[in-house]
């Protein structure tokens, strides 16, 4: 059964918002940590956020995979690199690590990409 990924990716946004409500050092450190890592320096966005797809499916974070297949095409990614990307992942991570691949990265690839076109 397909995920409704938009909705993850809502869900995953609004709980970081709600969570700076009552948590807000934390979470304002976590967003400065991904800042910092994220900025273009020796490897561009699009690399960092193929990078991040890889790490996502092989430790199999569901709202990751979402979050960063989203910005990897919001950074001009193609389906043909994110694909390659969990691949690697997957050569790592096994049945698992593919499971993910065929199903919630391509689900998120399914309903984002035409966000990007």
């Amino acid at each position: 059964m397909a995920r409704d990924v938009r909705q993850m990716l809502q869900d995953f946004s609004g709980g970081l918002e709600e969570l700076a409500n009552t948590n807000g050092a934390q979470v304002e450190a976590f967003m400065n940590l991904l800042g910092a890592a994220y900025e273009p320096d020796a490897l561009d966005l699009k690399t960092k956020e193929l990078i991040s797809i890889g790490v996502a499916i092989y430790n199999r974070c569901e709202y990751c995979i979402v979050f960063h297949t989203y910005n990897a095409l919001q950074a001009g990614a193609t389906r043909k690199e994110i694909i390659e990307a969990a691949m690697v992942a997957v050569a790592f991570g096994g049945g698992p690590s593919m499971a993910y691949s065929v199903t919630l990265l391509k689900d998120s690839i399914d309903e984002f990409e035409k966000d990007f076109q």
